[in-house]
């Protein structure tokens, strides 16, 4: 049986925020599932084409998981569920209808800038991350 791809997760690699959620992510994802990319990146444009997602939407992460991708709490949430540590069970609040946990999210993208800052330039990962980065 072939093995899965890895899911994709594209994200502001500016925002400060965004940037301490993917190394969250790379703390609680033992099996390495997930592979990254910043939004802005020439990868990151790339894949957005791919799954004819507007690259313009830099506001949100992006999940591209078997050949679908997912937007905001979505996203967040079924990146969760993959992850050690007790942080699946999150998962459960996908039962909550996608406009009332985006309202949650949806404001905190707004602000994410001015309440944990913005980098210059995109975070760059350490020689041993280097490969889960595209």
């Amino acid at each position: 049986m072939p093995e899965a791809a890895p899911a994709i997760i594209l994200f502001d690699g500016v925002c400060n925020l965004c940037n301490g959620f993917v190394q969250f992510v790379i703390r609680h994802d033992p099996k390495s599932y997930f592979r990254f990319a910043a939004l802005q990146s020439e990868v990151g444009r790339e894949i957005l084409q791919q799954v004819h997602f507007p690259d313009y939407a830099m506001d949100t992460v992006v999940l591209v998981e078997n050949n679908k991708f997912y937007t905001r709490s979505t996203a967040a949430l079924r990146i969760l569920r993959h992850l050690s540590g007790g942080w699946s069970f999150a998962y459960i609040a996908i039962i909550l209808p996608a406009f009332i946990r985006d309202l949650v999210y949806v404001g905190l993208a707004k602000n994410r800038y001015r309440w944990f800052g913005k980098q210059e330039s995109c975070w760059l990962p350490t020689p041993e991350l280097k490969l889960r980065f595209l």
